[in-house]
This record gives structure tokens, C-alpha cells and sequence, in this order.
């Protein structure tokens, strides 16, 4: 097994990379390697300088970085040397297995368009989120930043993907699906949920238990939470700030402590034809090291296979 690894992305890169990049692989077997795109010379030098030993990775040398600022397009097309692009290239050529960035998101999403591709049958790729349960476990929930405006044929699919990654890659039996709404009546919501409503109660693919509220994002209520992008991203970072704010307030509970990033390390982006994860821009060792660890999973799990069958 291959594993990428943008190090160059991040804001904290290429220290914070490197760093989790010797962590994740001590936590590997002999047969499974991370591919390191970067500065290759420098990229040896400080895996050295950190105490790690240069040999244990494989490198492709990408001297340039794309900027958290860059327009994705241009970037990508621009920059046939940034560590991202040639990341894509090697994820293309099935030189990788996976690949992840901490770095923009944008050209990580143009790039997993334009070089895997999106899986036929699947309208448009989401990016997944993990949100703690009270109780125990894990909810997922998508879209949460790729697409802002969407058609109710697209949640549909959402709640498909998002069911297939929550049984093959977390191992839930027949996840329950819930459609984020403003209320719990089938009539409740606006022109996009109403109509997505009665389409996901007549697909036979998941296990559709009707809408649910905010209130309900991190109960039992559901394990797949599908809403568009737009809704997505605003509650993903109003939970991130729950994090924070503990911090600050010096409050200490499990369940908060939950909903720090470092804990999931990326999201996947699902509907695409290989493995890829986006990163958080301020990526800790921590979350990256468990970033390269969700992307073995995924690997491993046949995720893409999956979705590959459900949308054959």
C-alpha cells in the first residue's frame, strides 16, 4: 500500500507534516509506505533532524506549493510542480494508493475532478464531516463545503455515500440516515428539502429515518446527516468553535474534547475514484498523523469499490 502525503500543505507545513508523517508510520506494517511530495533533498534533511529515519519513506520531488489564496484552477494547471498536482498525477497513475493534503481545499477538490475523476453515476462529490455522538460513536455528516447549492437528487446520493463510508469505514451496521431539516414533519423545510424528502424515503439503498433538527446532530438520532454544502459548512464550523470555546473557558469534558479536528484528522472526499483527504489549514502533527491513518482505513476498507457498485 501506498500512501500520499502532501507535506508542503498546511499552514504549519513543512515542520507539522513531517512530524506526523514519522508518527502515522510507526503505527504501519513493513508493506505499507507513505509517499512523501515535497522538497525531496529538504524533506530528508528535517525527517532526520526530527529523529526519524529518511529511508522508511518513499519521495516525489514537488519543489512548489499552491497557496491557500490561489484560485484552484489556475493553480493546478499552473503548477505542474507543486506537491499537489503531483499528488493527483501519482493518484492517477495508481502510483499511490490514496492522497492527502492539509492544503487548499479548493485545488484539492479541482484536482480530484480533473485527474481521478468523479465515479459515473455520481452527479457531484461531497466532503464528509465527523460529528461526536453524546452517548459513544460517531455521525457523519456531508455535504460540508463542496457544493452550496444543490438539487434534491444530489442529497440523494449524498446519503448514499455517506452510508457506504459509514458501514465500510467505520463499521456501522445499516446506518440510519437523517435529512437536517428546520422541523421533523415531512412537509417542514424549504423547496430543496421538501423535495429531497420523498426521494429519500423511496430509496432502497440506505436506511432513511425522516428528517432531523439540529438538536439532534450529535444524538442517535441518525448516523448519516445530508444537507447541502452551504447548511454543511455553517454547522461544521459552529461545532468547531464548541472546541474552542472550552478552551478558553477552561472547561474539560470528554464529549467537547470530541470535537477537536486533531482526533479525525481529514475529510474524505466521497464520489471520487481513489481515496483522497482534505486536511484542516492549521494541522497539527496529530491530525495529520491520524489523517494518514484514516486514509490506510479507507484503503483498506475497498471504499471505492463500493460506491463504484452501488452507482453501477
Amino acid at each position: 500500500m501506498k500512501i500520499g502525503l502532501d507535506i508542503l500543505g498546511g499552514d504549519y507545513a513543512p515542520k507539522s507534516t513531517i512530524l506526523g508523517a514519522i508518527a502515522a508510520q510507526k503505527e504501519l506494517s513493513e508493506d505499507q509506505r507513505i509517499v512523501l511530495f515535497g522538497n525531496e533533498q529538504e524533506t530528508k534533511q528535517l525527517i532526520a533532524e526530527a529523529g526519524g529515519d529518511p529511508a522508511l519513506f518513499d519521495y516525489v520531488h514537488a519543489p512548489d506549493t499552491i497557496g491557500m489564496g490561489e484560485h484552484p484552477t489556475k493553480a493546478i494547471t499552473q503548477k505542474p510542480n507543486s506537491s499537489i498536482t503531483k499528488g493527483f498525477e501519482a493518484l492517477k497513475n495508481k502510483e499511490i494508493d490514496s492522497f492527502a493534503s492539509a492544503g487548499n481545499t479548493g485545488a484539492m477538490l479541482v484536482g480530484s475532478m480533473f485527474s481521478v475523476k468523479t465515479i459515473p453515476g455520481v452527479m457531484r462529490p461531497a466532503i464528509a464531516a465527523i460529528v461526536p455522538k453524546l452517548k459513544s460513536g460517531t455521525g457523519l455528516l456531508l455535504d460540508v463545503g463542496a457544493n452550496a447549492d444543490c438539487k434534491p437528487e444530489m442529497l440523494n446520493q449524498f446519503a448514499i455515500l455517506g452510508s457506504l463510508f459509514s458501514e465500510y469505514v467505520y463499521g456501522v451496521s445499516n446506518p440510519k440516515v437523517g435529512l437536517l431539516n428546520i422541523g421533523e414533519e415531512e412537509e417542514k423545510g424549504n423547496l430543496l428539502t421538501t423535495s429531497t424528502y420523498p426521494i429519500l424515503k423511496q430509496n432502497t439503498k440506505i436506511n432513511f429515518v425522516g428528517n432531523a433538527e439540529g438538536r439532534d446532530l450529535f444524538s442517535d438520532c441518525a448516523d448519516v446527516y445530508v444537507c447541502d454544502g452551504y447548511t454543511g459548512n455553517v454547522v461544521l464550523k459552529l461545532a468547531e468553535t464548541f472546541y474552542a470555546v472550552t478552551l478558553k473557558k477552561g472547561f474539560k469534558d470528554d464529549f467537547f474534547d470530541r470535537f477537536n479536528y486533531e482526533r479525525y484528522g481529514g475529510s474524505p472526499i466521497l464520489g471520487v475514484n481513489a481515496p483522497v483527504l482534505i486536511g484542516h489549514g492549521i494541522s497539527t502533527p496529530e491530525a495529520i498523523k491520524n489523517m494518514v491513518l484514516l486514509s490506510k482505513d479507507m484503503v483498506e476498507s475497498g471504499i471505492i469499490d463500493k460506491i463504484k457498485s452501488a452507482f453501477n
